[in-house]
């Protein structure tokens, strides 16, 4: 038996002390909210815009050491999965809780490939945006849309139904993101293949022509299945922070998952990737980085695609995408911003002033470089983080809906407005 750890708190205020339970790590704000509680005193809150450090759930999905550079799924570490495993493997360990048996894998593989199709109503919705529609504003509305093709997804406390709704969203979100990046081409879109893999069939809704059957480079697939791995989840970002909230209301998947999306479509979750790749096209050349480094340690310029709100270490996404890039450029030519880039981190790292600061290259830094070589667009990038963070989102919304320590969100506020004002009527003050 241990000793049950707690901190003992001193209200200066009353001179009473405070004997306060600390569990992994953490105290509960509920009890912090009995110091100098009365009737006249709703007792102490915590006060932390942005939750830098406030816990909101106990999670079993995602594991994450900032200062140690470990992100792990599930107990997994990513090196191993992005090495060795699937996306849709991936899906079903963060869904699921464990790596399947080959006749699970075989079935849940079987389930997603045959739910890609989407009905053709939620097509014509598709046809009926503008031809300059950005496409995560059309995979937004069309997965909110879906809630209304399956009514009964609204049973939450069906283990049945929300299966179903997870297979249906993990397999349809290539679909429609496909779809989305079609439409503003003014392309046709193309139907699933089902002869193919999940990261093949994602590539021939995209770049399918007049061919009847179009075959992948495997090393493309590949490198989109890794990317697609390094983005299933990391714990509780902006957009998992807004699935669970909104599912806290006991709403359906689709509408949960919606807001997450309409999170990571902001600039500062899913857009940074973008925002290097503008970066990196000022800097221009290799020559140009030490004026740019300067322009940064002088305030002049803003580095992006170094540090992160949870690494203070290499990120360990970004060394994976690194070596995907062989694999790309290989394949597409080597980007030439990839040496501007090679030489921005190699002064980074070397730098004191970085260093210092533990500003090291995260996810986005590489991935932009990808998408590019890939012949995506800019808009593009989002949708291409969305469609694999899914099952990182639904993971995370069964273990809230199982959660018996859950309720609905309702963060308190410290009120700074005018108080018990004496109303004058519009006929005295309009005089």
């Amino acid at each position: 038996m241990t000793d049950k750890q707690t901190l003992t708190i001193r209200d200066n205020r009353s001179g009473e002390e405070y004997e306060v339970e600390i569990t992994d790590g953490s105290i509960r704000a509920a009890d912090l909210g009995k110091i100098g509680k009365s009737d006249d005193d709703p007792g102490l809150s915590v006060y932390d815009p942005g939750f830098t450090n406030t816990a909101s759930t106990r999670s079993a999905v995602t594991y994450i050491d900032g200062e140690k550079g470990i992100l792990e799924y599930r107990g997994y570490p990513i090196e191993q999965l992005a090495e060795s495993s699937t996306y849709l493997e991936v899906a079903y360990l963060l869904i699921h809780g464990e790596l399947p048996t080959k006749e699970q894998h075989d079935q849940w593989v079987h389930e997603i490939t045959f739910h890609t199709f989407v009905h053709e109503n939620l097509k014509s919705q598709l046809q009926g945006f503008r031809y300059d529609a950005h496409p995560m504003g059309m995979l937004l509305s069309s997965v909110g849309a879906l809630s209304t093709f399956y009514p009964e997804a609204n049973k939450i406390k069906d283990p049945q139904v929300r299966h179903d709704q997870i297979v249906r969203m993990i397999a349809k979100m290539p679909t429609l993101g496909a779809w989305a990046f079609r439409h503003a081409q003014g392309k046709p879109y193309v139907y699933p293949d089902n002869d193919l893999s999940y990261t093949e069939n994602f590539l021939s809704m995209l770049f399918r022509m007049s061919e009847p059957k179009y075959d992948p480079d495997p090393r493309l697939a590949k490198a989109l299945e890794v990317l697609f791995i390094l983005h299933a989840d990391h714990e509780q970002n902006a957009s998992t922070n807004a699935v669970r909230s909104v599912g806290s209301s006991q709403v359906d998947p689709y509408s949960a998952v919606t807001a997450g999306i309409a999170a990571l479509y902001g600039p500062l979750h899913g857009g940074a990737n973008e925002a290097v790749l503008k970066m990196l096209k000022r800097i221009k050349t290799k020559d140009n980085v030490p004026a740019f480094i300067e322009g940064v340690k002088n305030g002049e310029e803003r580095l992006m695609g170094f540090g992160h709100r949870v690494y203070k270490n290499y990120d360990p996404r970004a060394t994976i995408i690194k070596k995907a890039c062989d694999d790309v450029f290989e394949v597409t030519g080597v980007n030439p911003l990839l040496e501007v880039a090679q030489e921005l981190e190699k002064i980074a790292l070397e730098d004191e002033y970085f260093v210092k600061r533990k500003l090291y290259p995260n996810v986005d830094f590489y991935s932009g470089l990808i998408y590019e070589a890939l012949q995506f667009p800019p808009e593009m990038f989002t949708v291409l983080f969305a469609i694999p963070r899914t099952s990182g989102w639904l993971a995370q919304w069964l273990e809230l809906v199982d959660d018996p320590e859950q309720k609905i969100a309702r963060p308190k506020q410290i009120y700074t407005g005018a108080r018990q004002l004496d109303f004058v009527p519009s006929s005295e003050r309009w005089k």
